[in-house]
This record gives structure tokens, sequence and C-alpha cells, in this order.
């Protein structure tokens, strides 16, 4: 689970990637980054220095020139390198940690970063062992859904994704070109799905890291799939497609606001072949974004949060999170900002059905979670 803050905070960490070395000051400095890049780009567009459309951005509206090439066969492969195996032993301090922790309507935590430090250590559910453990030292760690392999990222390796093992602490690190926004995890825990952003070659690519460690990236024309704000892929509800915002050329944009969208792209995940469009207005946040009958899908519209109609477009009603999943047809479940009892079961009507507080320990972390 995310939000558009955290999104944000990241995106700019990654562009300072190569000077950061010290946590004291980095979130300040990311986000002056941010500005300043925005502030840069604005100018240079009205200077006339870029004549297509915009190309894919962060969400601080990178404008660069636009790539020649349509999506692509696969133009590179992972190259793999090893680190000495990590420190992934349960840690102590909680009952809670020598179990999965089971959420309302059947889902488990499966991962948690420290809000306000990442690089000091995480939790990860260790499925094969049924306990969580602790891993430290990486500016970021996702945990898979299912599996045994967590996705790190280090400052020392801005143009690397590392694959850490649990069952060994090994950590194998893939060369993947620089990431923009989060890698996420496919529904069944086997595959990442990178936005790839080639600043030297003015490219986007998806990019798609097996927890095998075999890579692929497929080049997408970002003039015919427009998109100018909070860009990134994410994967669609079977695990078989990813999705791409697209912003409407018609309307207006402001730098204050989300950019309005006309509607998500699919493309293949096995070769980046564009598949389909729906007219959904907003931006879904992962895979259990879309109701498992495939006829509703939570996303972030022009007005916050919002369940959607996905064959007409339509707006159903206003949803309290935009990162709620569905646990079945008629359930969802989300984080609130009630610290007592955060986890929140509602039906689809928005109705609540139960609430469940998180351990003291979980209160201010990041979680991610799954179903069990």
């Amino acid at each position: 689970m995310t939000n558009a803050t955290e999104d944000s905070l990241r995106a700019a960490v990654h562009q300072l990637a190569d000077e950061a070395r010290s946590v004291p000051g980095l979130a300040e400095r990311a986000l002056r980054g941010g500005r300043r890049i925005r502030r840069r780009r604005r100018v240079t567009a009205s200077a006339g220095a870029i004549l297509t459309a915009v190309a894919l951005a962060t969400p601080f509206l990178l404008a660069r020139p636009q790539p020649t090439t349509r999506v692509a066969e696969p133009t590179r492969t992972g190259t793999a390198t090893r680190s000495a195996p990590v420190s992934v032993e349960p840690k102590s301090g909680g009952n809670w940690t020598s179990a999965p922790l089971v959420l309302p309507g059947g889902w488990v935590v499966t991962g948690a970063i420290d809000a306000t430090d990442p690089t000091s250590w995480a939790w990860v559910l260790d499925r094969e062992s049924g306990r969580y453990r602790t891993v430290d030292g990486y500016a970021q760690v996702w945990a898979a859904p299912r599996g045994h392999v967590a996705a790190v990222l280090s400052f020392e390796r801005p143009s690397e994704t590392g694959l850490l093992d649990l069952r060994t602490g090994e950590v194998r690190w893939i060369r993947t070109g620089r990431q923009i926004m989060q890698p996420q995890w496919s529904p069944d825990g086997s595959r990442l799905v990178l936005t790839i952003d080639d600043k030297d070659a003015g490219t986007t690519a998806i990019g798609v890291l097996t927890a095998t460690g075999r890579f692929r990236d497929f080049l997408v024309d970002t003039k015919k799939f427009f998109c100018t704000d909070y860009c990134f892929f994410t994967w669609g509800p079977d695990g078989r497609e990813v999705a791409f915002q697209q912003t409407d050329p018609a309307l207006p944009r402001s730098e204050s606001a989300r950019h309005p969208r006309r509607g998500v792209q699919f493309f293949s995940a096995e070769d980046g072949r564009p598949t389909r469009f729906l007219a959904v207005r907003g931006d879904p946040a992962g895979p259990w974004s879309w109701s498992p009958d495939g006829q509703r899908v939570v996303l972030t519209g022009p007005d916050g949060p919002q369940l959607v109609e996905v064959a007409t477009g339509g707006v159903l009603r206003p949803m309290p999170d935009a990162d709620a999943v569905w646990v079945d047809d008629g359930r969802l479940l989300y984080r609130s900002h009630d610290k007592s009892a955060p986890m929140v079961l509602i039906d689809d009507e928005g109705r609540e059905l139960e609430r469940q507080p998180l351990p003291p320990g979980l209160i201010d972390q990041h979680v991610s979670m799954a179903p069990k």
C-alpha cells in the first residue's frame, strides 16, 4: 500500500540516488530536487526545445524529447551480480512476528517499512517458515505476495534491482536500468514490473524482472501512448498484462492537480505489445484494484479515490482510500487514518463490516498485504 506523497518522494529520491549516501536531510533534498526538475523542464518546454508531446514522466512532470521507437522487442537482458548474504533473522520484540498476521477478509501483512527511515529496517514475511524477518540497510524493500524473494534497492546501485533470497540472505543484483516510482510484484509473486526511464536516450520502457533473475524490457512509444503525470506501470488483474495511465490531451493540465485521464492502456507482459484500452479515467494502484469479476475498479480520479464501472467508465461512488484491495467481489480492505484500528473491511456499497488494530510496532509503518 502506498500513496501519492510517498510515490512523489520516492521519484525524487531516485533523481538524487547517485549523490545520496546518508539519510539525514534526504527527504528535504529530494523535494527540493523535484521542484528544480519541474521548474527547469517547464522553462525548457516554454522555450520550444521540446517539439513533440510530453514524454512519460515522474510525478514532477519530466518533459523530454520523444523516442522514435514504438513498442519494441526486448533490447537487453539482465546482468546479474551477487553480494554477500545479509541478515534476515527473525527480530525479537513481539509475538506477532512468529506467524503471518491475518487481516480482515483473510489477507495477511506481507511486509512493513519504517516510514521515517526506510534504510533502517523492514519486515518481510517468509512464507516458507511462516515468520517475519527483518532486512537492514536498503533504500527500499518490497515484499513479494508469494514465494521467498524480496526486491531491494540500494543507493549504491541506482541502475540495479536486487533480489533477496530470504532462505539464504543472498542478494542477486540485476542490471535493469534506472527506474522511477516503485516496482510492483505480480499477484503470484513471480515477476516485478518496473518503469524504466532512460534520460540519456529519452526513452521509457516496461521492465519485467522474474524472481529467478530474468530481465526483459520493452520500449513504449510515449507519443502515441501519452502520459504526462504520475506515469508508471502497474499489473493488471490477471498478471498477464500491465496497465499504463493515459493523459487526456484535449483537457487543460495544471501542476497543482493530477492531470486529467482519458483511460488506461494495457500491454502484454510477455512481449510489450499493446493489447486493449479501457476508458476508466484514473490511476489503478495495482492488480487488486480490479474486482475479481472484472466489472469495477478502484482508481485515483480527479476528485480523489473512486469506485468506477469498467464497462462505462462511470463513477459509482467515492472510496475512502485509493489503495483499497478487493477481498472478493463484494468486499474491500483498506487502511484508514485511524491509528487505533486502521484495517477496515467494507462491502462494495461502502458499509463498514469489520475493523482491526495493528500491533503497536506497525502503527506508523508503511504496510503491504496480500491474500493469505
